[in-house]
């Protein structure tokens, strides 16, 4: 009887420790399995990350190739545009040279013709210097409007360069001697033309101030440009009044 106790107590405690070393080991495996997901999981993430980490930086490879491809064509462009506007300003030099000559040209023909007409020269004669005087004068004025045309296309040109160089605090300066008046304008869409353009020296970008009878109206900037008149918008912030035609414009950043 006692043996046959025993062996009922041996083998419940056999089938016990069975039972809690199945448990056990369930336990262990559930863990690994976890594990093992865990570690594939995060496998799978790390190889998104490359590939993510990957076209980032074939795309920002490109963006650095294209921005060196822009970088040198815009230093290309600067260097023609330096080179653009030294020539010209080398023919404004000659110009004023030319007219300064053709000036003190013009002087003494006048002078030798006071003189001639004093002592009595024949009227031949003085006619010949009249005629000299009258040319002088022509060419003088011819000199002069050349002048001006190259002065607009320096300045012009050197607004160019600015905006090639990346300066974006610098501002377009016009003639400071410039004068006009607007002639049509567009309350709806906030657009005014003006009697002057290229011919009187407006440049596109170029702002100028609106006044009446001495007060400021408001501010416009010029938008494109013709031979004898331009087109601006009103800026924003800068309307103090309404625009009418017949007011008066001047530049708003006149050069020095």
């Amino acid at each position: 009887m006692l043996t046959r106790i025993c062996l009922i107590v041996a083998i419940a405690a056999a089938l016990f420790v069975g039972g809690w070393n199945i448990v056990k080991v369930r336990e262990k495996v559930t863990t690994l399995v976890s594990q093992r997901d865990d570690e594939r999981n995060q496998k799978q993430a790390a190889k998104a990350d490359a590939s993510k980490t990957h076209a980032e930086l074939s795309k920002t490879q490109d963006t650095l190739k294209q921005t060196q491809t822009e970088l040198t064509d815009a230093n290309a462009e600067r260097d023609k545009a330096v080179e653009t506007a030294a020539v010209q300003v080398k023919k404004a030099t000659e110009l004023a040279d030319k007219l300064a000559k053709t000036a003190a040209d013009r002087d003494d023909a006048q002078t030798k013709l006071a003189a001639y007409a004093a002592t009595g020269v024949p009227a031949e004669r003085v006619g010949q210097l009249t005629r000299q005087v009258k040319d002088m004068q022509v060419a003088l004025e011819i000199a002069g409007e050349e002048k001006m045309v190259l002065v607009h296309t320096v300045t012009r040109l050197t607004n160019q360069l600015e905006r090639v160089l990346g300066n974006t605090e610098y501002v377009v300066k016009l003639r400071p001697d410039l004068r006009g008046r607007i002639v049509v304008v567009d309350p709806k869409w906030d657009f005014v033309v003006l009697n002057i353009g290229e011919n009187q020296g407006v440049i596109e970008e170029g702002e100028l101030l609106v006044s009446r009878e001495g007060k400021l109206v408001a501010k416009v900037i010029v938008r494109s440009v013709e031979k004898n008149r331009c087109i601006a918008n009103i800026l924003p912030g800068w309307k103090l009044g309404e625009v009418i035609e017949g007011d008066e414009v001047t530049p708003a950043h006149p050069a020095s």
